[in-house]
């Protein structure tokens, strides 16, 4: 690898930490972004609106990979993912000094969404700007290996927001974090985004494109042609379906659902779950690099739906052996406890809430909605119509109420039922919400005890299983499209399936366990699309690592 070679890695993957830093950053902080800035309403209204605005940056990048796509196809490469990551570090240094809604009102939760929606367009727009320059600099026979360096770096800037908040945290009080400490990782990013313009403001535009715009090759109407011609739009809906949809949620249970699973499902508390899973991104990161250069050699496809179709045989057994391992207790209660729910079916919803503002107010909903919470594993039985439902705990029962008909006593209502249902549960070996059995982490080093050991070698197979998947996806849609479309065509499929199917992977997960009682069956929403691009990927999607990127066609 050259010096030049060096610097284009260096400068890309550098600027895409930087970027996928202060993506995570928001997510991280919800809780404490929803009390600053839409602290005029009741916590759990609060916390919805954050989750929404939360969810807005996800929903916009795919229109940010249509935006600078088309850019980047027309104008340059460098010129577009200088423009991105200008938007990305500029918006989130301004949620660090935006004043709250105690302040300017209403204005701080409007001011607040914008920036997440340029936070999204931005993002959209800079990876496929970033894989594409990587890919059209690298040696033919190494694209995999030069592009897996960019595949690092959302997992280096899920790590480096955990790393920037627990220091935060630890270097200061509770109360001083959640008053003004909470701003510090967002102001930092302005330093990162000082050194990451400087370095890309160093770069040549891209071999591939100078080649093409002298030839005259350039595409007028990038757009039109990528996705309004069929030969080139089934390629994109092939490559979403085939290897994209796939790799997208065994990235999501890697590294997102482990860490929801772990704090919401197992009740580790926040600062051990993010420890174990910063550690296990640090012992697994590697894999990317490894398995981009395997590429190489063996192409992208085998890596790809081999790393899909692996998840998807081990993820019950690893999940169990995490519960095992997190909290015995709870998993001797699901082995040792039977809790049955009978209500009226017509009462009873599938809880699908992705963005937090569905209400759920029968009888069934609440009671199913409470065990899920309290991770009950229970079955569900039809009963009388029009009756409450009743939840039996071997042998003792609690009556569900329907939150509608309480009115005025339902705050009254909900605490009693929480109450009786946190007693009958605890009665019975259930471990209480504080959650005792999980040895808490005061420090990163107590990962050399047998628990947490155990728990981060399991986090690090799940982390693996994201790197081989992971790893040579950006070489791999590089390499479906001919240049002169390449970054309009590439990004929307990787944004469509990451974005929204990947996305929406912990909200489809937790509604499938409400609705079964099950705390493994939301596995299935991962298993099915992973299972499903192995069939795809393997008859409609060609192997690409020996294609000249340079040739149009």
């Amino acid at each position: 690898m050259t010096a030049d070679e060096r610097k284009v890695i260096f400068a890309s993957s550098l600027g895409t930490v930087f970027e996928w830093y202060d993506f995570y950053l928001y997510g991280s902080l919800a809780v404490i972004i929803g009390a600053k800035f839409f602290s005029q309403f009741p916590e759990t209204t609060r916390n919805i609106f954050a989750l929404l605005a939360f969810a807005a940056g996800f929903l916009v990048r795919p229109f940010g990979a249509l935006v600078f796509g088309r850019l980047g196809d027309l104008v340059g490469r460098k010129y577009t993912f200088l423009v991105t990551i200008i938007i990305m570090g500029s918006s989130t240094f301004l949620v660090g000094i935006l004043p709250t809604s105690d302040q300017i009102g209403l204005s701080a939760a409007v001011i607040l969404l914008a920036l997440r929606m340029l936070q999204g367009l931005a993002l959209g727009g800079e990876y496929g700007g970033a894989a594409t320059y990587v890919a059209e600099h690298a040696p033919h026979g190494k694209r995999g290996f030069y592009t897996s360096w960019i595949q690092t770096t959302a997992t280096l800037g899920l790590f480096l927001s955990l790393l920037v908040i627990l220091f935060t945290q630890a270097s200061m009080s509770s109360a001083d974090f959640a008053a003004w400490g909470w701003r510090i990782p967002f102001l930092v990013s302005i330093l990162l985004l000082g050194v990451s313009v400087w370095i890309r403001t160093q770069l040549a535009e891209s071999p591939a494109f100078l080649r093409m715009k002298e030839e005259g090759t350039q595409s007028t109407a990038p757009l039109s042609e990528a996705f309004g011609q069929w030969r080139n739009a089934k390629v994109a809906l092939f490559a979403l379906l085939g290897l994209v949809m796939g790799q997208a949620v065994v990235w999501y249970t890697g590294q997102f659902y482990a860490l929801f699973f772990l704090s919401a499902v197992l009740k580790v508390d926040s600062y051990t779950a993010n420890l174990l899973v910063a550690w296990s991104l640090l012992l697994g990161t590697g894999g990317f690099v490894l398995f981009g250069a395997l590429s190489d050699k063996i192409g992208r496809k085998p890596i790809i739906l081999g790393g899909c179709l692996i998840a998807a045989i081990v993820y019950f057994p690893l999940f169990r052996l995490m519960t095992a391992e997190a909290n015995p207790a709870l998993y001797a209660a699901h082995e040792n406890v039977k809790v049955v729910v009978t209500a009226d079916p017509s009462e009873c919803s599938f809880q699908f809430n992705p963005v937090g503002t569905a209400q759920f107010t029968s009888s069934c909903d609440i009671a199913k909605g409470a065990l899920a919470r309290a991770s009950v594993t229970y079955t569900v039985q039809p009963g009388p119509a029009g009756a409450p439902a009743v939840i039996k705990i071997n042998d003792k029962t609690v009556e569900s109420f329907d939150a509608i008909k309480a009115g005025a006593d339902r705050a009254a209502k909900t605490a009693a039922f929480n109450k009786a249902l946190a007693d009958a549960l605890t009665a019975v070996g259930y471990p209480a919400a504080s959650n005792p059995t999980v040895a808490k982490m005061s420090n990163p080093f107590d990962i050399f005890r047998a628990q947490t050991g155990s728990l981060v070698l399991i986090l690090t197979a799940l982390v693996i299983l994201v790197t081989m998947v992971y790893g040579p996806i950006a070489a791999a849609l590089v390499e479906l499209f001919p240049t002169r479309i390449r970054y309009t065509s590439m990004s929307l499929p990787y944004h469509i399936g990451n974005g929204w199917f990947g996305g929406l992977l912990p909200a489809t997960a937790f509604a499938m366990i409400a609705q079964t009682g099950d705390i493994y069956f939301g596995l299935w929403y991962p298993i099915v699309i992973a299972l499903a691009t192995v069939v795809i990927g393997i008859f409609m999607v060609p192997e690409t690592k020996d294609r000249d990127i340079f040739l149009e066609d």
